[in-house]
């Protein structure tokens, strides 16, 4: 499991699966976040405009990217969609974050540095949520950042192909509905 969760602590995913799995089936568990996910957008997105074409250009998107490799993304993108769109929303927003992220990591290891050293380099600061302690704490030099850097323009290289299966309008909605989400869940704080 530590491969499709790989910014965190192999130890704390082990320690998260089987004491979860001792109650409920892992299945059920990625469902019942989803439909969590589904909620969230029920809540804060339903007096968004322009959620119909949000929604048909990130689906286009989802449609449009290998999952080939990429363990967690392929996991949410195998789960059915709500029919609302704010809970369909948000779930693409679900589906398409772990794209990316699954995306990095292959960058990340292609270019030989691990997900540990890359996840403190960007988020130093949640290193004990994602169970690392500051012993932790890897030494960064300018090797690691030209290697982060390198991996982020793979990663782009990566999901490009699938962004680019929208047209300038399908581009736009994304952006502006992303806009619109951020600052519904920012007055909801």
């Amino acid at each position: 499991m530590s491969s499709a969760f790989g910014y965190f602590n192999p130890t704390l995913v082990a320690d998260m699966w089987n004491s979860g799995k001792a109650i409920v089936q892992p299945r059920e568990a990625g469902r019942v976040h989803f439909a969590c996910s589904a909620e969230l957008g029920r809540r804060h997105f339903s007096d968004l405009d322009g959620l119909p074409e949000f929604c048909a250009a990130a689906e286009a998107i989802d449609n449009a990217a290998d999952p080939v490799g990429l363990a967690l993304y392929t996991g949410y993108r195998a789960e059915p969609l709500v029919e609302d769109l704010p809970g369909r929303a948000m779930q693409l927003v679900t589906v398409l974050r772990e794209f990316r992220g699954s995306a990095h990591l292959i960058a990340v290891r292609g270019y030989e540095l691990n997900a540990k050293t890359a996840h403190f380099m960007r988020r130093p600061n949640d290193m004990g949520m994602f169970g690392w302690s500051d012993d932790d704490s890897p030494e960064i030099g300018d090797i690691e950042r030209e290697k982060l850097a390198a991996a982020d323009r793979l990663t782009d290289r990566l999901v490009a192909p699938a962004y680019g299966a929208v047209d300038d309008p399908g581009q736009k909605a994304i952006l502006a509905g992303l806009d619109q989400m951020e600052a519904a869940l920012d007055a909801a704080k």
